[in-house]
C-alpha cells in the first residue's frame, strides 16, 4: 500500500531511511522547517537551510522514486529569537519555489506574545497565498495552546480545510476535530503519541480528517511511522483496506493537494 509521509524532518536523516522509506511504500513526503537544535544568528542561515531543503533534500529522496516537498516557516522554537521578523521576510522569496507546497510548521511552543505575533503573520501568509499549513501544538499545556490556536485561526478567518493542527493527543484529538481542520497525530515515541496510541484514537474517532506523520528528526523518532501505523490498523482487525488507505493515503492527499504544486504524478 502506497503511504504519504506528510511531516518529516529529513534533514537529519540518513540516506538509508530513504531507501527503507520506499520499500516500505512510501511515495511521497513533506518536510517542514524545524528548530535546529540551537538558535540560529543570522537570517542566512534560514536561507541556507531552506535552500538545503528544497535543492539537495528534493535530489536525495528522488533518487529513491520518493517526491520530496516543503513547508517553510519560523518554527515556534524560534519565534522569539530577536530576528523572527525579519526572518519571515526573508520567506517571501522563497515561497514561489517548484516544489514548496505550504507554510509550516508553525503556531507555539510557549504560549508568548511575541510567539502569537509570528504566528499571525504566518498565517496571513499561508492564507493570501491559500497554501496548506501546519500548526504545531506546544509540548506543554497543549490543550491550552490548541485553544489558543482555534480561536487565533477563527480571529484571522484562515480557511480551516488548509489546516493542518498537528501534535495531537487523547487530550486534545476531540478539540481539534471540532473544527474543519485536519487532526494530526504524530508517532514519536517518547514525547509524543506511540504507533499503538495513535490507532487507538484512529479507531475510537473514526478516520476523517484523521492524518498521521512521523515527524522524524534526531530524537527517538522512526521514518517508518505511517506504513508501521498501517501495519497495525490491519493487524487490529478494527479496519478495511479502505480505512487505513484513507489514513495513510487520501487523507493527506486531499490536504496537500490544496497547493497546486503537489503532483504524485511518477518521478
Amino acid at each position: 500500500m502506497h503511504c504519504i509521509e506528510p511531516h518529516i524532518h529529513t534533514f537529519v536523516r540518513t540516506t538509508d531511511d530513504y531507501y527503507n522509506m520506499a520499500v516500505a511504500g512510501i511515495v511521497a513526503c513533506v518536510e517542514p522547517s524545524f528548530w535546529s537544535g540551537s538558535d540560529r544568528r543570522s537570517v542566512s542561515s534560514f536561507e541556507d537551510y531552506w535552500e538545503h531543503m528544497i535543492s539537495f533534500e528534493t535530489g536525495r529522496a528522488k533518487k529513491y522514486g520518493i517526491r520530496h516537498y516543503v513547508m517553510l516557516g519560523l518554527n515556534p522554537k524560534e519565534a522569539r529569537n530577536p530576528i523572527a521578523h525579519q526572518v519571515v521576510d526573508a520567506m517571501e522569496k522563497f515561497l514561489d519555489r517548484e516544489n514548496v507546497v505550504g507554510i509550516g510548521e508553525i503556531g507555539f511552543d510557549k504560549i508568548t506574545a511575541q510567539e502569537e505575533d509570528i504566528f499571525r503573520r504566518q498565517l496571513r501568509m499561508g492564507d493570501e497565498r491559500r497554501m496548506p499549513i501546519i500548526i504545531h501544538s506546544p509540548h506543554e499545556n497543549k490543550k491550552e495552546g490548541i485553544e489558543r490556536i482555534i480561536a487565533i485561526v477563527n480571529e484571522e478567518g484562515v480557511d480551516q480545510k488548509r489546516i493542518v493542527i498537528d501534535h495531537n493527543t487523547e487530550e486534545t484529538i476531540e478539540l481539534s476535530l471540532q473544527t474543519a481542520c485536519w487532526a494530526g497525530m504524530t508517532v514519536y515515541y517518547v514525547t509524543k503519541l506511540s504507533a499503538e496510541r495513535a490507532v487507538d484514537m484512529i479507531s475510537r474517532y473514526g478516520t476523517d480528517r484523521m492524518i498521521v506523520n512521523g515527524s522524524a528528526d534526531w530524537g527517538y523518532s522512526d521514518p517508518l511511522a505511517v506504513p508501521k501505523v498501517a501495519m497495525l490498523m490491519r493487524g487490529s482487525g478494527r479496519f478495511s483496506e479502505a480505512e487505513i488507505r484513507k489514513v495513510v493515503f487520501e487523507n493527506p492527499c486531499a490536504f496537500l493537494r490544496h497547493s497546486p504544486r503537489f503532483d504524485l504524478e511518477p518521478i
